[in-house]
């Protein structure tokens, strides 16, 4: 009997090769990342200025039955002045492939610094939110969210 498999082409290897780089370009990419990751991100983006707690509303849920769309608002408290307004918001996700959610940017025509999205959970996993104010203070608040799947948590 004969078999109707061939022989490898050229183009079937180089294609393969192809695809294994690719892979290996993308694999650190997808690993998680960890509270020293975003730890990393915001020594990066603020040195080391102190982080206070306070004037943050961050309304997410404890417990997400989907982890692809879980709810996350924030508040924060400021009279939205030229003198004295919220610069930034930034959402971080612990351990996500990547740890920046979401950054905001505000002045003081907005009014108000509050902003809604929906974000992907990895993992049940701690988020943070750092305000930046106009006089460089950073103010930061943390939410535990349990993501579920089927009822089971993860």
């Amino acid at each position: 009997m004969q078999s109707r498999l061939a022989a490898p082409t050229r183009r079937t290897a180089i294609g393969a090769a192809g695809l294994a780089a690719l892979a290996a370009m993308l694999a650190p990419r997808l690993a998680l990342a960890d509270p020293a990751a975003v730890a990393a991100e915001l020594k990066k983006l603020f040195g080391d200025t102190a982080l206070a707690a306070g004037r943050i509303k961050l309304d997410i849920p404890e417990i997400a039955e989907n982890g692809f769309v879980v709810p996350v608002t924030v508040d924060i408290a400021s009279p939205m002045t030229d003198a004295d307004f919220v610069r930034a918001v930034h959402i971080f996700a612990e351990e996500n492939p990547q740890p920046t959610v979401a950054t905001y940017r505000f002045t003081p025509a907005c009014g108000k610094a509050s902003a809604s999205t929906r974000m992907r959970l990895a993992k049940s996993q701690t988020v943070v939110c750092i305000a930046e104010m106009s006089d460089g203070s950073l103010f930061s608040a943390k939410a535990q969210v349990k993501v579920t799947v089927g009822g089971c948590g993860g």
